[in-house]
């Protein structure tokens, strides 16, 4: 990864939040949106409110824009536009496209998940499973929270069709392996089933580079509005039959889109795009390092100790006090932070996380060196 400087001030410029005083570090549970897009939503409702398909200028302008978001949304993914999915958000999706593929599955096959998943890629199996007799199996992480990878292998078998995983953990940070997971997975004949949603603000996306054949994200996490947004294999797709409406051109959307949100989508992927890859990534790394270094002795990290790894999502405790105590302490200062679980079930479960969690303090490139001054402050008077 190039170095590259990021113009932190002309960034902050361009969102209307950021004028606030807070410190926001919740972006682990949803970003602050540039102006950029609140306006291309807006624009949308003022000059184009419309369904598809008519024959009169707001629908086509409406028809226009589904084509620029399958276009905006395939580049930002690498895959074919037709490929690309919207709905409500990524759980929405996900229970919708696990039911399409349950019906290519019988009693007895074989799920695996992480232990470092969200519960958006974990859930639906279950309940999959729940509804077909099929089995759900565990990955297992270690005491650092990276992937147990042997675990993994020796739990793969001829019955295995589906490995569902994420790239990076919305609770920790743990960037996983996602090709040494797609090689072992694809060896045993199982599908990839790829949770992207933590780390889409933090690196780009290649399908095929990851060798996906499902990835689910969403781009409220990436600067954008509340969507969810995911793409399946051409030729995967074709075997599945859908839940939809017999007009409904698409083979999984099953109704009207949020349009206004898709203009937001687009916009949020020309933001990024405009800032570059480089200067977010060189920006983010030196945040989180700022982070770990000044990390108060009386707090705990729960992760990997460095940069190596990982995304800037650190989850913590700090000893004589509740998860909630310092969220609360946190907010009183104008210092957005979460705490709980964050839907992370099994991670927090492995760490023996199970009384209130721990305390996630998300970075993403918009934040500043002055801010996580704050933060470390903040704890430090703990």
């Amino acid at each position: 990864m190039s170095l590259v400087a990021l113009d932190i001030d002309s960034v902050r410029a361009r969102f209307s939040a950021l004028r606030a005083p807070t410190a926001f570090f919740d972006g682990s549970g949803g970003t602050q949106v540039p102006d950029s897009v609140i306006d291309a939503i807006a624009g949308y409702l003022r000059e184009s409110n419309a369904n598809l398909g008519g024959a009169f200028g707001s629908s086509r302008r409406t028809d226009a824009l589904l084509t620029e978001a399958r276009l905006t949304a395939a580049a930002f993914l690498a895959c074919d536009p037709d490929e690309t999915i919207f709905g409500a958000n990524m759980t929405t999706l996900n229970f919708a496209l696990t039911r399409a593929v349950g019906r290519t599955l019988r009693e007895g096959d074989e799920i695996l998940v992480t232990k470092l998943d969200h519960d958006g890629n974990v859930s639906p199996w279950l309940e999959l499973a729940h509804d077909l007799g099929l089995k759900v199996g565990f990955v297992e992480i270690a005491d650092d929270t990276t992937l147990d990878y042997d675990d993994l292998e020796r739990k793969l078998t001829d019955r295995t069709r589906v490995v569902a995983y994420t790239l990076a953990s919305n609770a920790v940070g743990t960037l996983t392996d996602a090709r040494r997971i797609a090689e072992l997975a694809h060896g045993a004949g199982a599908l990839t089933w790829i949770d992207a949603v933590h780390y889409g603000p933090h690196a780009p996306i290649d399908v095929n580079e990851l060798k996906a054949d499902v990835l689910l994200c969403s781009p409220y996490k990436y600067f954008g509005p509340h969507l969810g947004l995911a793409t399946v294999r051409t030729e995967l797709a074709a075997q599945w039959r859908t839940y939809k409406v017999r007009p409904a051109t698409h083979r999984f959307e099953t109704g009207t889109l949020a349009h206004e949100l898709l203009a937001g989508f687009v916009a949020a992927v020309e933001y990024i795009e405009s800032i570059g890859w480089p200067a977010i990534q060189t920006q983010e790394r030196a945040l989180g390092q700022q982070f770990l270094d000044g990390l108060p002795e009386r707090c705990t990290l729960f992760g990997l100790p460095t940069m190596e790894g990982r995304v800037p999502t650190f989850a913590f405790t700090v000893d004589g006090h509740s998860p909630r105590a310092v969220a609360e302490h946190l907010g009183a200062r104008d210092i957005a932070v979460w705490d709980g679980d964050y839907y992370a079930v099994e991670v927090m479960q492995r760490l023996g996380l199970t009384d209130g969690g721990a305390v996630r303090a998300g970075l993403v490139h918009y934040n500043t060196a002055a801010e996580v001054d704050r933060l470390l402050g903040a704890l430090d008077e703990l």
